[in-house]
């Protein structure tokens, strides 16, 4: 079994986005494996590239030139699908990306045991949106998507804290906030396949929040410093645009962010 980096980058630099969903699953259950059987595998160091490699399509634009369709009409609903599926190709990489890129930190065996399981819940994912694209006659790559989703992993690769501050803290728990409204979308469309896979996403991507908030505290204890003062700092120093209310409250407290980390952000983002 290859160092857990060397795994990591190999899952970086593939392109194809089935392809790196099952290297990603395969990878992650040799290090399930061998830590069910009580081994620690090495983890090395490696060097990841700055961005990872992706398919031919679909094309990148800004942000700003991504075409707004309805959610509510067959189109929208298959434009929501394709960005949610970008966005879970996204995340495989940027929980491959932080194990990669910050194997010199010191951390016990169970920070790379919550990232290689987020990694592989985030393929899983990735899959069944791909599934449901493939069953109303489309598939991931056939639209155009946002080019600005690796833009935090880029501001932060020199930066372990800031990574998990915006990353999961942020990112990740805005997905908490949006989900149930994507949910109930499928549910008046009654595509009963699309609300199930929406529905694992959701209930998963709790555990993907609170391994962030895990990882940042351990590192303030570590550090001696306030959790939540070096939080604000750090979404403040690398996060471009507004925490945007409504907040799922319960999800988020159940992740381990209290209302205190991002309420405070987002009244002066609004002020």
């Amino acid at each position: 079994m290859k160092p857990l980096a060397e795994m990591a980058v190999d899952v970086l630099t593939t392109g194809d986005g089935r392809a790196k969903a099952a290297l990603s699953r395969r990878y992650a259950a040799q290090w399930q494996e061998a830590r069910a059987a009580g081994e620690t595998p090495a983890i090395g160091t490696a060097s990841p590239p700055l961005r990872p490699a992706r398919p031919d399509k679909p094309d990148l634009l800004d942000p700003r030139d991504v075409p707004r369709r309805r959610p509510g009409s067959p189109q929208g609903r298959i434009a929501l699908l394709h960005a949610i599926a970008h966005i879970e190709l996204n995340a495989v990489d940027l929980h491959w990306d932080i194990i990669a890129r910050f194997g010199h930190v010191p951390f016990p065996p169970g920070f790379y045991d919550d990232w290689v399981r987020a990694a592989d819940e985030e393929s899983k994912h990735f899959n069944l949106v791909s599934d449901a694209l493939e069953r109303l006659g489309s598939h991931y790559g056939a639209l155009p998507a946002h080019a600005g989703m690796w833009r935090a992993a880029e501001d932060t690769a020199e930066d372990i804290m800031g990574r998990l501050a915006v990353v999961p803290m942020v990112l990740e728990a805005r997905g908490l906030d949006v989900t149930p409204g994507m949910i109930e979308i499928f549910e008046r469309a009654k595509d009963a396949e699309s609300v199930a896979a929406l529905k694992v996403i959701y209930a998963e991507e709790v555990s993907h929040v609170a391994y962030g908030s895990k990882w940042f505290h351990f590192l303030c204890g570590r550090e001696n410093v306030d959790p939540k003062e070096r939080f604000h700092a750090l979404v403040r120093q690398y996060f471009h645009g507004a925490l945007k209310p409504p907040f799922n409250e319960e999800k988020r407290a159940e992740a381990g962010i209290p209302p205190d980390f991002y309420w405070p952000l987002a009244e002066q983002r609004a002020g």
